[in-house]
């Protein structure tokens, strides 16, 4: 049911900016919902962030997958169970460029007898590094629209990722590496039973609509011609505020636009602020350094300790005549001293 509703969803969306540009929302779905989409993805995903960092951290209490480190004799894993500031970024940098976690993905298996194994699940770690990458390089190709002249870094990268150019216009890799990505993605959702069972709107609907971005794009690239000139021209009227819609930019560029506004107004209150989320969990920034570092809960309130002086002073007397041992004997009342 999610999987459906997130399919309707989409289309509703693409058949909205499709019957929106025949019908006088060309301004609109161009220049009003680019800005707005863009103002709220900026605002969200600080707000998020803001809102995470200025969450107190009451204790230590990063994941680890090593040996800790303790005396000088025993080797400990510096990256799986880092106790320094260096290690902790290394082990940042390994879980944000090359998801180290997810690479020591298991899963399970009951086997005949019954047995149960965990054996190593890298795909999901593969189809997940190569989605991300893709991403990120179709995102980079995407600045020769925004930006002139084009710099060449980015216009590097556009070339490596048509290196071995195919056909005319060149087939870039990362159109077809992305699409796989995706398509192994929803179906891991929709025939791992454990995983589907636990899917909701929010798992199915940015999978859906990412594979409608991409899909539009490379529609328009390799197969519905599109007025490039004028795309770009569109493109840079909005960074330099001042927009205009040519006239030959056509529908399927509009439902393109539409689903990647969509995609930056949904991002920063759904599943994919992980990638701001990473940096501000705890259990990836904080080395785990509790055998040398005392940690105190900043929620505590400041204690009031009555020590055995303070309790021995007001209860002196009475501890005296009950034979209790004290430190220090009672003062003899003023008429017996003379």
């Amino acid at each position: 049911m999610a999987a459906f509703l997130s399919i309707i969803i989409v289309i509703a969306l693409g058949a909205g900016a499709y019957y929106g540009a025949g019908s006088g929302l060309r301004y609109f779905l161009g220049a009003v919902l680019p800005y707005a989409a863009v103002a709220i993805f900026v605002l969200g995903f600080v707000y998020r962030v803001l809102d995470w960092a200025k969450s107190p951290v009451p204790f230590s209490i990063p994941t680890t997958g090593g040996q800790q480190k303790s005396f000088d004799w025993i080797p400990w894993n510096r990256l799986d169970n880092p106790a320094t500031k260096a290690g902790t970024v290394g082990r940042m940098l390994l879980e944000v460029l090359l998801f180290r976690s997810l690479f020591r993905n298991n899963t399970f298996k009951v086997h005949p007898g019954p047995k149960v194994s965990y054996p190593s699940a890298k795909w999901l770690w593969l189809f997940a590094l190569l989605f991300h990458y893709s991403f990120l390089t179709i995102f980079i190709r995407h600045f020769r629209f925004f930006l002139e002249p084009v710099p060449f870094l980015i216009s590097g990268i556009e070339t490596l990722d048509g290196l071995f150019q195919i056909g005319a216009p060149r087939l870039y890799q990362t159109d077809i590496v992305i699409l796989a990505a995706l398509l192994f993605l929803l179906g891991r959702r929709f025939f791992n039973s454990k995983v589907n069972y636990i899917s909701l709107l929010g798992d199915y609907f940015p999978l859906f609509l990412i594979i409608g971005i991409c899909s539009t794009g490379i529609w328009m690239r390799y197969f519905g011609k599109t007025d490039i000139a004028a795309v770009k021209e569109l493109t840079m009227g909005l960074v330099t505020f001042a927009p205009i819609i040519p006239e030959s930019v056509g529908a399927i560029f509009f439902i393109h636009l539409a689903l990647v506004c969509t995609l930056l107004i949904y991002f920063p209150f759904s599943k994919l602020m992980h990638m701001g989320g990473v940096f501000m969990s705890p259990t990836r920034n904080m080395p785990n350094n509790t055998r040398f570092v005392r940690h105190e809960n900043p929620w505590n309130p400041p204690a009031k300790y009555h020590t055995y002086e303070a309790y021995e002073d007001d209860f002196r007397e009475a501890m005296f005549e009950a034979g209790i041992r004290v430190d220090k004997l009672p003062e003899a009342p003023a008429a017996e001293t003379e």
